[in-house]
């Protein structure tokens, strides 16, 4: 399916975008397009892979013409671009409302407007009842993303739009695996908001698994969870220990800004009606229009009624955390197991 295709991932110079590009260079896509506003980045990532397969798009998704113009010939597009720190959203919910939401429209007009044939958008599982602005303007992503699988121009020309929800992605840009290991190698207390939180554990490797059942797999206004384990703060923090034969203390410092004790990636209305695809769920999108009075009630088995969260998933001990934190290149590399 990918073969002589054109490619374009938003913030492709991002943890994900990286991950997505590492696997796709190995495919029989004509061109991959990374398109994303850091010049410094694309640079370093010029440098390195040195493939002419790769295009650098500078742009904004906030700006309609420079992302229209980037999917020009594009056959399938992979946003990743987006604001994702809880904190700083909540501090300037504005930005990650342009950003977020308005961005995530002008890439799916354009996508519409220039025929592309697929598009996965990615979203979190802070989207899911969601209680702060990263959540809720991921949310409303998924929402368009739905909403313009219904437009005509998208539907004639058979396209398909679908999202990915994401749980906690270990060693990605600004999360905690990397703050852990650097507080460690610093002799610095390992900061931990509440011990009892309980967080889904993804590699960036099951990220681009669940992308490629995504693009093999979806139906218009698709919703697609990769099923994962999930651990408690703590037991990371003293994973991590045990690995690096550490003896920093823990220090609790409390609940940031707006964050959750558990993260769910399915809502329990959601896995009403979720399909179960052994390794994934996928939720299907509601089609209908507003003329209800057509459509007569049909009742199909119900999976459940409980949502799916990292309190309810399996549960990691230390010694099972250690094993899937030796699986992480970036883990290892820290270690000296791997040169970088």
């Amino acid at each position: 399916m990918f073969k002589d295709k054109t490619l374009l991932i938003t913030g492709g110079t991002g943890s994900f975008g990286n991950a997505v590009l590492n696997h796709f260079l190995n495919s029989d896509l004509k061109e991959i397009r990374i398109f994303s506003r850091d010049e410094k980045k694309q640079e370093d990532m010029r440098i390195v892979f040195k493939n002419p397969k790769i295009n650098f798009f500078i742009g904004d998704v906030r700006d309609f013409e420079s992302i229209n113009s980037a999917m020009n010939g594009v056959d399938y597009v992979f946003h990743a671009g987006a604001l994702k720190q809880v904190p700083s959203c909540e501090f300037f919910p504005i930005q990650a409302v342009k950003t977020n939401i308005l961005g995530a429209e002008n890439v799916l007009e354009a996508a519409a407007r220039n025929n592309v044939k697929k598009v996965i958008v990615l979203s979190t599982d802070k989207a899911v009842y969601p209680i702060n602005t990263m959540g809720m303007s991921k949310a409303l992503m998924e929402k368009l993303a739905v909403s313009k699988s219904r437009d005509p121009r998208v539907q004639a020309n058979g396209s398909v739009i679908c999202a990915t929800r994401y749980g906690n992605v270990m060693c990605s840009r600004g999360s905690i695996i990397p703050l852990f290991i650097k507080q460690i190698k610093d002799g610095k207390p390992l900061t931990i908001t509440n011990p009892n939180m309980t967080r889904f554990m993804m590699s960036l490797e099951d990220s681009v698994e669940l992308v490629l059942f995504a693009f093999k797999n979806a139906n218009p206004g698709d919703i697609f969870v990769q099923k994962s384990p999930a651990a408690t703060i703590e037991t990371l923090a003293q994973a991590l220990k045990e690995l690096f034969n550490a003896s920093n203390e823990i220090q609790i410092i409390g609940a940031r800004h707006s964050e959750k004790m558990y993260e769910s990636l399915c809502g329990k209305e959601e896995m009403s009606k979720a399909e179960d695809l052994e390794k994934f769920y996928r939720v299907p999108a509601d089609l209908r229009d507003l003329n209800y009075t057509k459509y007569l009630k049909e009742v199909g088995p119900l999976l459940n009624n409980k949502e799916y969260n990292s309190e309810n998933t399996k549960r990691l001990d230390v010694n099972e955390l250690k094993e899937l934190l030796l699986t992480l290149d970036y883990v290892r590399e820290e270690l000296g197991l791997i040169q970088n």
